[in-house]
């Protein structure tokens, strides 16, 4: 039975938390956006983290219990490379990008997520495609060259902008590895610790990756500055709490392919919200871009 139907495909549990998770990131990224660049991407990704963890800890103590999950020492290495990889690395790229292209152009080099998810699970998962999926990632990819595409930059040099995808493009292939990695690992018991153990993998990396640097007194000192800490919190709580929850069971609860299309709606909300919101450029030609990457969304899901 399907839990609801939107636009007249059906939407089970796995499905609905994909579209939930898409929603609350993008609302995220919004507010991350209106905080403005008071914080460095790796305070930001670790502040984030670290407030994550403060709410998922006693999240999992209170669904689960204090017992771990009984994963085989592989299973342990793979969860932990899964959160510095996904977490540490991609999420300071993604904050990178957004600070350097916008919240708009980000979004929508994100599309590149559910291609880069597909391929993986179907070389290492054995999932499969057919004709019609195949012809809704030729859309979507369509539509990411009709945003990112810009001859004549206004607000960005052409380095930044370069600079910028690069970051996005990286942090969206290496969430994307992140999750592929994991997927058969969360599919079992103890979810709520599952998640909050990658998340703990992330922040353990990202504190050696700063020790190893020695910029983990500089992080700290810029974190201990008066900020837009409303804005920061808020956003984090979205972003590393409820919308890491719903992603995560979005992948627990149906195919990888499946859930990581869905995601791209966050991709949607974002450009929509960034134009309403930040009052970024929405061009005929975006427009476009936006329609077609939806409208291969929803031909995948369908078929």
């Amino acid at each position: 039975m399907p839990l609801a139907i939107i636009g007249g495909v059906d939407v089970g549990l796995g499905e609905f938390f994909a579209l939930a998770s898409a929603l609350t990131w993008a609302t995220a990224v919004i507010l991350f956006k209106f905080a403005g660049d008071s914080l460095s991407a790796t305070s930001l990704n670790l502040f984030k983290n670290l407030l994550g963890a403060c709410f998922l800890i006693p999240t999992s103590i209170l669904v689960e219990g204090v017992t771990l999950p009984n994963l085989s020492v592989w299973e342990w290495t793979i969860l932990l490379t899964s959160g510095f990889i996904g977490i540490a690395v991609a999420d300071t790229w993604y904050f990178l990008a957004l600070k350097k292209v916008g919240a708009g152009n980000t979004a929508i080099v994100a599309s590149l997520y559910s291609p880069f998810v597909v391929i993986l699970s179907v070389i290492f998962l054995g999932e499969s495609l057919n004709v019609v999926q195949i012809c809704a990632f030729l859309l979507v990819l369509l539509g990411i060259f009709l945003v990112t595409y810009q001859k004549n930059r206004k607000q960005v040099d052409a380095k930044t902008f370069a600079q910028g995808l690069f970051f996005a493009v990286g942090a969206v292939l290496l969430n994307a590895i992140g999750i592929v990695m994991v997927k058969r690992i969360i599919e079992g018991d103890g979810f709520f610790w599952l998640i909050t153990l990658r998340l703990i993998g992330g922040i353990v990396g990202t504190l050696l990756v700063l020790a190893i640097t020695q910029k983990l007194t500089k992080v700290y000192m810029e974190i201990k500055q008066p900020r837009r800490w409303k804005l920061i919190i808020t956003a984090s709580v979205l972003a590393t709490y409820i919308s890491m929850m719903f992603w995560l069971a979005g992948y627990k609860y149906t195919d990888a392919s499946t859930a990581s299309v869905l995601n791209e709606t966050a991709n949607v909300f974002i450009v929509i919200f960034a134009w309403l919101l930040l009052k970024e450029e929405l061009p005929r030609r975006k427009l476009l871009g936006i329609v077609l990457a939806f409208v291969g969304v929803v031909l995948f899901i369908s078929y």
